[in-house]
């Protein structure tokens, strides 16, 4: 079964953005709420969930016309369009009477071969569906989103002991694939996956916090990247999620599982959400509060526990995370676990509390350990689960601190400890919540895996290496911090290409698996060279820039980039001139040059002006009427435009319609290196093109006159109008040229290259430059 239609009930913010989430994939859907019996609009509640989702930031869409594909109703008037969904999706009020009510309308009008699930994270899927027909609960899935559908990763699948297994796979592959979902499946118990052991998380941090004597934002610093975790760390990420919501589920949990777990909150977060009604971001303040200074900027204060006052506190720094800034994470994690005085006490209390509950719950919340840690690591944020963590550790120096502690081993630890094994995953291997090993299979292709394999490491240079991805297709990967493009990703490029063609190859992905795609050229190397006079050298690495990501293009073999994050200046350069694209939809792309006082000059300016004029009709081709394409790529390039997604990218012509848009980022490389092999049967190498129309003089007098009025508006600075007159000078083909001219792609080239190097001569560029390296925002001088 395929599913191409959809439903959601219930249009409050959580099913509204799920209805956005579908609308981003292409799914038509249909958002139904109740009748509110005063209003006279009978569809008022899912109408306002759509703009809610239009409104919400961040943006619950990819593209806000995505939104026409999202059908509004309501559940008296409007049931009967539940017959057309393939996947019935509620997301209404939490009460156990509420979902069964609806589960009885659905199934009188939903078609026979309807998957059928609930959002739900606290009322079992099973009592849900009691009384219902066997087939209906054969049907019948949890589907449990984290919020916001769009940026968290993970979709907890449920199914009851009734639903199909093949409802699961099939449910499970269309939210992977379509949905660009991570996928735990987890067992029918409270909590199920995430919560349970992410609340867990939560509530021991805060008793250790006040056992330790730090403040929320000393914990967040221990708990957030140093250790691995997101940057909203404990006390950020619970102001994020609501202090209701935590209050509500630790309650729910505790009541849930009164034998087993202490979900006991501190006095201080009850007097928070029972006395002081401080909720959070919700309600202004929670565990931070923000407020502006005299001058209007946001500050962010925080709150003393002791006296329930918000202090400005200073950016005060701990010691324990000063002292591993810029190892890796392994070294990181070791260090904290192993540091001294109250922060190590706090980190080593936090850490075992969580080894020793997710030891505890394997079995339980799930039946594979993999899922618990892909739980964490795509619903909280983490770059390693539990059991990777304890992997790093070393597992026995883990069960010799609990037991140091007086704590009772969990049959899985107890298992380990028996076996004398030292980590959950080896070998190809991971253990099982018995203690057995099994065979061990990612949930997708992982390139550090692949790299274990030496013999796929083609050529390895520091800041980048080539990778047989198998069938005739290599990888050109970036790993240096940030994908910084520099000398090693730009020989690693060419030294990639002159693989495929002396060792027979079909062709090259660019692609990478961190953290970001690229976020540009070197700049610090660039200043350097600058301030130095090294402008041979310069003009030189300009030179190579070019010819490296025009290779991309025109190769004897095809090319395909595989972008998603930070896409900028020079990575989007790359991408412009691949073949094909197969992009994450969270993609965000742009040339942002202009914002260090310099404009693309790795053939983007170029690529840009091409795609725009070639959009055009042929008759537009020529003269004053080639300006619209020549405006709308300075325009572009001139605001440093970034697209906020994949979808958005398309529209500013950043991918083309051609391109692939992959919702799982987790994919693209797989996808990257099918279109390798689809495109190389009767790959014909494509030639530069030398007969580009321009309109010279024409249209930089025109853009002159839009900057003259910008300017004396205020828009824009002194030094914007010194940028742009460089990028007017290059759309428009050169000065001296008229508007019937005819250019090629390599008098661009030069012509960007031109610009680039006058304007990074500039004090105006090089202070740009300086200020972003230190802010890293933007100067308007």
């Amino acid at each position: 079964m395929k599913i191409q239609k959809a439903a959601v009930i219930g249009a409050g913010v959580m099913g509204a953005a799920i209805a956005a989430q579908l609308a981003n994939a292409g799914i038509p859907v249909t958002l139904l709420d109740i009748v509110l019996p005063d209003n006279p609009d009978r569809n008022f509640l899912a109408k306002q969930g759509v703009q809610r989702a239009l409104k919400a930031r961040p943006a619950a869409f990819m593209d806000p016309a995505r939104a026409v594909l999202i059908q509004v109703g309501n559940l008296e008037d409007d049931l009967k369009k539940l017959k057309d969904a393939d996947w019935i999706i509620e997301a209404i009020i939490e009460k156990l009477d509420a979902k069964r009510d609806l589960w009885a309308k659905v199934e009188a009008v939903a078609k026979k071969t309807a998957i059928i699930s609930s959002n739900s994270s606290g009322i079992p899927m099973h009592l849900q569906i009691e009384g219902r027909s066997e087939d209906f609960q054969r049907r019948f899935v949890g589907a449990h989103f984290f919020n916001p559908p769009r940026y968290l990763h993970l979709l907890e699948v449920i199914p009851t002991p009734k639903t199909d297994p093949a409802i699961v796979k099939t449910f499970s592959e269309f939210a992977e694939t379509t949905l660009g979902k991570g996928i735990v499946v987890a067992n029918d118990v409270p909590g199920f996956v995430a919560n349970r052991i992410g609340v867990y998380g939560i509530v021991r941090a805060m008793d250790h916090m006040v056992k330790a004597g730090l403040t929320p934002a000393q914990v967040d610093q221990l708990t957030g990247p140093a250790l691995g975790r997101a940057s909203s760390a404990t006390f950020r990420t619970a102001d994020l999620s609501g202090l209701d919501i935590i209050y509500h589920v630790s309650n729910d949990l505790g009541k849930a599982t009164p034998d087993d777990e202490d979900f006991t909150l501190t006095p201080a977060f009850r007097t928070l959400v029972e006395e002081k009604k401080w909720l959070g971001d919700k309600t202004g303040s929670g565990f931070y509060k923000k407020t502006k200074d005299e001058k209007g900027k946001t500050k962010i204060l925080n709150l003393n526990l002791d006296t329930f006052e918000y202090e400005d506190q200073g950016k005060g720094k701990v010691a324990a995370v000063e002292a591993v800034k810029g190892q890796p994470l392994a070294a990181r994690v070791k260090a904290l676990y192993g540091a001294e005085g109250k922060e190590g006490d706090f980190l080593r209390g936090v850490m075992n509390d969580g080894f020793w509950y997710a030891a505890k719950m394997a079995g339980n919340v799930s039946n594979r350990l993999q899922d618990i840690d892909n739980a964490l690591k795509w619903g909280f944020g983490w770059e390693q689960g539990p059991f990777e963590t304890m992997d790093t550790l070393g597992v026995q120096t883990v069960i010799a601190n609990l037991e140091a502690e007086g704590r009772t081993l969990p049959p899985l630890l107890a298992a380990m400890k028996a076996s004398g094994r030292d980590a959950f995953y080896q070998g190809g291997e991971i253990v099982t919540p018995g203690g057995q090993p099994t065979a061990y299979e990612a949930p997708y292709f992982i390139l550090t895996d692949l790299k274990k394999d030496a013999t796929k490491i083609v050529k390895k240079r520091a800041g980048a290496s080539v990778i047989d991805l198998g069938d005739g297709v290599l990888l050109a990967e970036w790993h240096a911090k940030m994908n910084a493009l520099g000398e090693d990703q730009l020989r690693t490029v060419q030294d990639a290409h002159k693989l495929v063609q002396d060792m027979g190859y079909a062709g090259l992905v660019i692609g990478n698996q961190g953290d970001n795609f690229s976020a540009g050229a070197n700049l610090p190397l660039i200043l350097s060279q600058a301030q130095a006079d090294e402008w041979d050298e310069l003009d030189d690495m300009i030179k190579q820039f070019q010819q490296v990501t025009t290779s991309l293009r025109f190769s004897p073999h095809p090319t395909v980039a595989a972008p998603f994050g930070l896409t900028l200046g020079g990575g989007a350069e790359f991408t412009l001139h691949a073949d094909h694209v197969v992009a994450s939809a969270e993609l965000y792309m742009g040339l942002v040059e202009v914002g260090v006082g310099l404009i693309p000059g790795g053939g983007g300016t170029k690529e840009m002006l091409l795609r725009f004029t070639d959009m055009q009709q042929p008759s537009q081709r020529l003269g004053a009427t080639l300006l619209p394409a020549v405006q709308r790529a300075f325009e572009l390039i001139g605001t440093a435009k970034v697209s906020t997604s994949a979808l958005e990218a398309r529209n500013l012509g950043f991918l083309r319609d051609t391109d692939t848009v992959a919702m799982n980022k987790n994919h693209i490389l797989e996808d990257a290196k099918r279109q390798v092999l689809a495109l190389a049967p009767g790959y014909v190498q494509p030639t530069p093109r030398q007969d580009i129309p321009v309109m010279g003089d024409a249209a930089i007098g025109a853009i002159r006159s839009a900057l003259h009025g910008m300017h004396q508006g205020g828009y824009i600075t002194d030094y914007d109008l010194v940028v742009s007159e460089q990028l007017a000078k290059v759309l428009s083909g050169g000065t001296g040229n008229n508007r019937t001219a005819k250019v090629s792609e390599q008098h661009l080239l030069d012509l960007e290259r031109e610009a680039f190097l006058t304007l990074l001569g500039k004090k105006g560029t090089q202070q740009r430059i300086e200020h972003m390296l230190k802010t890293g925002k933007p100067l308007r001088n």
